[in-house]
C-alpha cells in the first residue's frame, strides 16, 4: 500500500543508491586526468582544470605494466578456472550423490567459511616455502624458496573454496532427482550427468560465482603483497599501485594512483558488462544478497 501511495519514495531511494555507488567511481576516473597538485586541494574541484592523459603515460612506465598484468592474469585465470570447476564437482556430490558422511563433509566446508581469511597466511606461506622438490627445496622441503619464487604461490592457497561449493551446493539440491535418474537408467555415468546435465542448468549460478572469484582474485592485495616481498617479479596490479604513492607529497601523485586504478579495473568492468544478463539471473536464481 505505501508503495502504491508514495511511489517516489521507491525512485528516490534507488536514485540515491545509484549515486552514492557511481560518484567515488566517477571521482576516480576524473582525479585520474587532473595535473600535480589540483588532487586533494580546497576548495575541492570535481572536474580537472584541463583533461591531461600524462598520468597514464606516467602510471604505465612506473608499474612495469605487462609484468604486473600478466602476473594478475595468470593468477586470476588459474584461481577462477579452479574454483569453478571445484566447486561444480564437490557442490555436485553433496547435493546428489550419497555417500557415508556427507553432511560433516558439508559441516567442514561450511566450518571453513567462519574463520578470517587472514589468520591462514602465515601458515599457507610457511607451507609453500617448504614445498618439497619445488624452488630448490629436497625431499623434505629444505634447502630452497619452495614455490615462493614462483606465480603459482599467488593461486595455490585459493584453488578451493568453500563459499563457492556452498553456492553450487545449494543450487544443485533444486535440480529433480527424478531428471538424474533416468539418464543414470539410460547408461549414463556420474560424470556424464554431471557435465551433460547438471551444468548446462547451473550457468548463470556459475557465472556469477566466476566473477565474484574473479573480482576478490583481482583485487586481492595483502597476499600478494606477503609473497612479493620474497619475490619482487610476481608483484601484482594492486601492489604495484600501491607503490606508486609518494606519502611526501600525495597531492602531486594521486591522479597518477587514481590513472593506475582506473587501469586495473578496466578488465573487471568489461568483463561484468559482457556478462551481466547472466550475473544478474544468476543472483536471482542463486538467492544471493
Amino acid at each position: 500500500m505505501r508503495r502504491r501511495r508514495f511511489p517516489w519514495l521507491s525512485y528516490l531511494v534507488v536514485v540515491t543508491g545509484a549515486v552514492l555507488t557511481v560518484v567515488p567511481f566517477l571521482d576516480m576516473v576524473m582525479t585520474s586526468f587532473k595535473g600535480p597538485g589540483e588532487a586533494g586541494t580546497l576548495p575541492y574541484r570535481f572536474l580537472p582544470e584541463a583533461f591531461d592523459l600524462s598520468n597514464y603515460r606516467s602510471a604505465m612506465q612506473q608499474l612495469n605494466l605487462p609484468v604486473l598484468f600478466r602476473n594478475s592474469v595468470v593468477a586470476t585465470a588459474v584461481i577462477t578456472g579452479s574454483v569453478l570447476l571445484t566447486s561444480s564437482l564437490a557442490g555436485y556430490a553433496l547435493a546428489k550423490l550419497r555417500f557415508r558422511g556427507r553432511d560433516f563433509v558439508f559441516r567442514c566446508v561450511l566450518s571453513t567459511m567462519m574463520f578470517p581469511p587472514f589468520l591462514f597466511f602465515v601458515p599457507r606461506f610457511l607451507i609453500l616455502a617448504h614445498w618439497p622438490l619445488a624452488g630448490g627445496n629436497d625431499l623434505f622441503g629444505r634447502g630452497g624458496s619452495g614455490l615462493t619464487a614462483s606465480v603459482l604461490a599467488l593461486a595455490v592457497p585459493f584453488l578451493v573454496n568453500g563459499f563457492g561449493i556452498f553456492l553450487m551446493r545449494q543450487f544443485m539440491v533444486s535440480i529433480p532427482d527424478e531428471v538424474l535418474e533416468a539418464a543414470r537408467i539410460d547408461g549414463a555415468g556420474e560424470f556424464a550427468v554431471w557435465w551433460r546435465i547438471v551444468m548446462p542448468q547451473t550457468t548463470p549460478v556459475l557465472v556469477t560465482l566466476g566473477l565474484l572469484t574473479f573480482v576478490d582474485a583481482w583485487n586481492e592485495y595483502i597476499w600478494a603483497l606477503l609473497v612479493s616481498t620474497a619475490d619482487p617479479d610476481v608483484m601484482t596490479l594492486p601492489v604495484g599501485i600501491q607503490l606508486l604513492q609518494d606519502h611526501v607529497d600525495p597531492a602531486r601523485t594521486m591522479p597518477v594512483v587514481m590513472a593506475g586504478l582506473v587501469l586495473s579495473i578496466l578488465p573487471v568492468l568489461v568483463l561484468f558488462l559482457l556478462l551481466q544478463k547472466y550475473y544478474v539471473r544468476g543472483v536471482m536464481l542463486s538467492g544471493l544478497k
